[in-house]
């Protein structure tokens, strides 16, 4: 057992299989005590189990560590309360809750119905939003705390699931305001996009070039629980790690502005937009255009 998280208690979401169950057993193996939360359910939402949470409590516990299970659906404000209640009967305090929980239900926007939506972004951003609301009214109490959410690459955009994009740009916005709204509390929030090989990674519709395995993920996230990313005053990031690669988003702001004497037209905007303002070219865009290029050569070449 190692010491970087000593005295620490931690929550985990979705923390039964894939990078949640990494971080989890991570988080144990340099001494923290680890609430264990996974629904159990299939990558589509489906079916759910409170096994898997159990599993991975025995496996901490067979290790030499110290975990609870709890299988509430934390895409219910009673989950993520229960979630944040659990800890602090066992252990009597909370520093740091790291919401993976998840589900995929992927379908061209134009087809999407409501019912491959709604449960996409409550699990991912209602989810992580629970968690977060319970979590923090304890560490601001404390006057100290993190709070870690999941997004994706995926944020910039998806071809075929909208939904699942929407959710994980929505949690670097919650990330965002958390880091800013928490400051003075004492309490850090950060982002992390993973890029490793899971069940819902096996769903993406585009080739991932760079890419590793979920204990990757676990490390970074272990540091930024710790009191070294503390010290770091690390707070309101988003990073990548994928295998060797940690890498760091780019805070939004603006690129170009313009300023017209006088009211805009459309007509003078129409003039004026295009070659001043311009445009931020959009790279996954240019990814999109040279596969239909690709897929229109094959088609002619076999036509």
């Amino acid at each position: 057992m190692g010491n970087f998280l000593a005295g620490k208690v931690v929550a985990v979401t979705g923390a039964g299989r894939g990078i949640g169950r990494a971080v989890a057993l991570a988080a144990a193996a340099e001494g923290a005590r680890v609430v264990v939360n996974d629904h159990g359910v299939s990558v589509e939402g489906a079916q759910p189990t409170s096994s898997v949470a159990d599993a991975v409590v025995e496996e901490i516990g067979s290790a030499g560590g110290d975990a609870v299970a709890v299988a509430d659906d934390i895409s219910t404000m009673a989950g993520g309360q229960r979630l944040v209640d659990v800890a602090l009967e066992a252990y009597g305090r909370l520093d740091g809750v790291v919401c993976l929980a998840g589900i995929l239900r992927e379908r061209m926007l134009f087809n999407m119905s409501e019912d491959e939506w709604d449960p996409v972004i409550a699990t991912h951003l209602k989810g992580t939003f629970t968690v977060f609301r319970a979590a923090s009214a304890v560490m601001r109490g404390q006057r100290s705390g993190t709070l870690i959410g999941f997004t994706s690459g995926n944020h910039q955009g998806s071809v075929s699931q909208a939904n699942y994009s929407a959710a994980k740009g929505g949690i670097i916005s919650l990330v965002r305001s958390a880091a800013l709204g928490l400051h003075k509390y004492g309490v850090t929030a950060n982002a992390v996009a993973p890029v490793a090989r899971t069940r819902m990674s096996a769903n993406v519709p585009m080739e991932l070039k760079e890419i590793g395995e979920p204990e990757d993920v676990a490390a970074l996230v272990v540091y930024l629980l710790s009191e070294r990313a503390r010290a770091a005053e690390i707070t309101g990031q988003v990073y990548t790690v994928a295998g060797p690669k940690i890498a760091v988003w780019a805070q939004p702001r603006e690129l170009r502005a313009g300023y017209a004497e006088g009211a805009w037209t459309p007509e003078r905007i129409a003039d004026f937009l295009p070659g001043t303002v311009g445009v931020d070219p959009m790279p996954l865009l240019e990814q999109v255009a040279e596969m239909a290029r690709a897929a229109r050569a094959a088609r002619a070449a076999e036509g």
